[in-house]
């Protein structure tokens, strides 16, 4: 968190924004004080970086797993890409990764719109147990590869399941250089899935 101090609120987040190069709107203060004197004013907010999302998602990862009753719980986050990426680590593993990472995946979208809530802003943030998630990516990118040759061969589209957006992402990346091969996602929320396409 940074202090920020002028005349007026305006020109304080407008000072943020031009220091750390975002429109004022994406600016996410508290104000400290906002005096009228005689001889002028002064306006004080403290502003929120990327560092204070950070922290603000891990201890809220670490309070809703220890709150489920798994006993110790071990977090480390680190910053990929735009992605904050928080690795869980708690004497119940397999529960709090669930069936085919289900409950992984609901854990990492409540922090998420709580991150976003907070901050005002969209985060990426990336859950993981276990390296379940870079396992799971490589088996997703791994039926990508093997559809989109079937693709190539019969030049006939293929749907494949439903995934969320992180592992749509692998698929997309995955397939960006093969040859007469387009990706596309459609459908709405858990039923959005990424087709794959044969072009001339």
């Amino acid at each position: 968190m940074k202090n920020y101090t002028a005349k007026t609120i305006e020109e304080a987040v407008e000072l943020a924004a031009q220091e750390l190069g975002i429109p004022a709107d994406e600016v996410v203060f508290t104000v400290v004080e906002e005096k009228k004197a005689l001889f002028g004013k002064k306006a004080s907010i403290n502003v929120y970086e990327l560092t204070d999302a950070i922290e603000f998602a891990e201890n809220y990862v670490r309070n809703v797993v220890e709150s489920l009753g798994v006993g110790d719980v071990k977090t480390k986050t680190s910053l990929e890409d735009d992605i904050i990426r928080i690795e869980i680590d708690s004497d119940h593993n397999p529960i709090l990764i669930g069936k085919n990472g289900v409950t992984l995946q609901a854990l990492n979208e409540i922090t998420r719109l709580a991150v976003s809530g907070k901050f005002r802003r969209r985060f990426r943030i990336l859950l993981d147990i276990g390296d379940y998630k870079d396992s799971k990516y490589s088996r997703v990118a791994s039926i990508a590869r093997r559809t989109a040759k079937e693709v190539q061969k019969t030049k006939t589209d293929v749907t494949l399941d439903p995934m969320p957006s992180d592992e749509r992402r692998v698929v997309h990346n995955a397939l960006s250089n093969f040859s007469h091969i387009a990706t596309e996602s459609s459908g709405e929320g858990h039923h959005r899935a990424v087709t794959i396409k044969y072009v001339e």
